[in-house]
């Protein structure tokens, strides 16, 4: 699933017609397919994008996952 979910946003990156593309914006690619995929992955990986500080942050977006369900 991992590997369908990496080919996806390459194939998504590769016609996208831009020259160039941050990080930031790969970042969110994957953050956004991984909460779909998985959500103790996506909270792993949204802890270290997002740079979490504190134990607020894990709270706020394991909120969010609950109540999109």
């Amino acid at each position: 699933t991992i590997e369908n979910m990496v080919e996806e946003v390459a194939a998504e990156l590769k016609n996208s017609l831009q020259r160039e593309i941050t990080s930031d914006k790969i970042g969110e690619m994957v953050l956004h397919k991984l909460k779909d995929i998985d959500h103790v992955a996506y909270i792993r990986f949204a802890s270290v994008y997002r740079d979490f500080s504190d134990a607020d942050s894990f709270v706020k977006i394991i909120s969010e996952l609950t109540e999109a369900e």
